[in-house]
């Protein structure tokens, strides 16, 4: 095959970097995931107090021009004053909504949710725009353990409506035919806490 490239002078194909794919192996947990979450449109704040996440919090509704969100998990509340924003029980499109995860997914840059966060409500039928909270001890290397973390967790009373968010640009296409219809991309912001 050599041979016709260099009669008909077809330009080589680039071999991707050794150097590139060894970083990437050498990364710990938490660097790989910003660097997949990152990658795939998710904008990321790392906090290393509670007050480093109201603080953001505050930044990124007046950023977007926010000034209420539909709040999922009332555990959040401590992170925002109620004289600066509303929040709303229920969706609205055009509303933001502020929740917590089950897991962050290193290997591929996902975050985990269940009906703990979603309540009964379809990932793909909820608002475009999503404030998420999580911790750093979150973190699991696939979503089989992630799943196996959930299984653990909540052993008596397993959560339903397992789903995940893949694409963080809302105008990105998904190419998997299996998610044609039922597209999980969120606008996302991740507020990350440290705790370990």
């Amino acid at each position: 095959m050599s041979f016709f490239k260099k009669i008909f002078n077809f330009p080589a194909k680039e071999k991707p970097s050794e150097e590139v794919t060894n970083k990437e192996k050498n990364l710990s947990l938490d660097e790989l995931f910003v660097h997949n979450f990152v990658g795939k449109g998710g904008m990321f704040l790392y906090c290393l107090n509670a007050k480093e996440v109201s603080d953001n919090l505050k930044h990124i509704l007046k950023e977007n021009n926010w000034n209420r969100f539909s709040l999922l998990d009332d555990n959040l509340s401590p992170f925002f004053s109620k004289n600066e924003v509303a929040t709303i029980q229920g969706f609205d499109l055009d509303i933001p909504v502020f929740t917590s995860c089950e897991h962050l997914i290193v290997d591929n840059g996902d975050i985990l949710f269940s009906s703990n966060q979603l309540k009964s409500n379809k990932l793909s039928e909820m608002p475009p725009n999503f404030i998420v909270f999580a911790t750093t001890s979150q973190f699991v290397k696939s979503m089989g353990e992630g799943l196996t973390g959930i299984k653990t967790h909540y052993k008596e009373n397993l959560p339903t409506n397992i789903s995940a968010v893949k694409n963080y640009s809302i105008n990105k296409g998904d190419d998997n035919f299996l998610n044609y219809g039922n597209s999980n991309s969120k606008n996302l912001y991740l507020l990350l806490l440290e705790d370990l």
